[in-house]
């Protein structure tokens, strides 16, 4: 596994409210399937609903807490291949590698202080050369 983030998924109680504070703040994002994505550098900070973010890594809500780490990969077999590498260092996995909602592939698991990182392939993303990811222009679709 590398040692970077690609993203970072915040669990939020309302994704409108939440998307208003970090616009207050001066930050821009874009608006898709009730989840607000930011660009934020060379990674991304993601606005998610809990009531999402907790099935879909795996965990009950009140196991998530505030957030999901994510590292972007360049494959499928690159999830599988993390997860592996993952359980066998000792993570449990909380959500075994698999199709997504957004035609991407990704698994989940939670590493032994608790924290959930997903690993995932995402066809919409860039992931530049350097590992860093770039968002796509959500207005055009």
């Amino acid at each position: 596994m590398d040692q970077r983030i690609s993203l970072i998924t915040l669990g939020v109680a309302d994704v409108h409210r939440a998307r208003a504070f970090y616009e207050r703040l001066g930050w821009q994002g874009q608006e898709m399937e009730e989840t607000v994505f930011f660009q934020a550098g060379g990674m991304a900070l993601i606005l998610w609903g809990r009531d999402k973010l907790a099935p879909d890594s795996g965990v009950e809500d009140s196991a998530l807490g505030a957030a999901v780490l994510a590292q972007n990969v360049r494959s499928r077999a690159e999830v599988d291949a993390i997860v592996a590498e993952a359980a066998a260092a000792g993570a449990e996995i909380t959500q075994a590698a698999r199709e997504t909602f957004y035609g991407g592939y990704a698994g989940h698991f939670r590493d032994p202080d608790g924290h959930v990182w997903e690993i995932a392939w995402n066809p919409g993303f860039t992931l530049n050369p350097d590992g860093s990811l770039t968002l796509p222009d959500f207005s055009f679709s």
